[in-house]
């Protein structure tokens, strides 16, 4: 298995794969709460069982070219992780998200993992349009849009039912020409 490093801190990009499931479901109980207040994942999540067939449904994506999850890891723990939910490479679009546990968050692991994942998608995969579709409560994934300069195209209203309540979604994106101008001269 390959591991991408994140920067001087030592954390880590690794694919999550299904033999991991026991591993991916200790990270979501630690989190689950803090998690949950955004992400659907942890209510899908709730047993080895439900992880197990959870990350499958990740390792057919990425069989069929149609999705992606890998994991952040910190000091050896798997704190975090970042997905293209969808991928259509037919049509150049995908759309990323993330998710970390309460340790972890505030360090920029997400910024620097999404970073990477979109570099990938944009250069190796032809993505033209890259997707963030977060709930309009959640300041800290939208600071993350910001930071890798995405544009807010607009807000879905009450599209999105969650814990007996409507959640507006902000959808943000980024297109290839954006993403190649904004990227640092090597």
């Amino acid at each position: 298995m390959y591991a991408i490093s994140l920067g001087d801190d030592g954390a880590e990009l690794r694919p999550l794969e299904p033999w991991q499931a026991e591993e991916f479901l200790t990270h979501i109980d630690r989190g689950r709460e803090f998690i949950g207040q955004h992400v659907a994942m942890p209510d899908r999540v709730t047993d080895l069982e439900s992880s197990r067939s959870f990350l499958r449904a990740y390792a057919e994506k990425a069989a069929a070219d149609a999705g992606r999850i890998h994991g952040i890891w910190a000091d050896g723990t798997l704190v975090g992780g970042v997905i293209f939910r969808t991928m259509d490479l037919e049509h150049g679009t995908a759309e990323a998200g993330c998710w970390l546990e309460p340790s972890a968050a505030g360090r920029g692991l997400v910024t620097r993992a999404i970073r990477v994942i979109i570099d990938w998608a944009v250069e190796e995969r032809g993505i033209h349009r890259v997707e963030w579709q977060v709930s309009a409560a959640n300041a800290a994934s939208i600071a993350v849009a910001r930071r890798l300069g995405m544009t807010k195209d607009g807000v879905l209203r009450e599209s999105y039912w969650y814990r007996g309540k409507r959640h507006d979604i902000e959808v943000w994106s980024v297109l290839a020409p954006e993403w190649r101008a904004a990227r640092p001269a090597s």
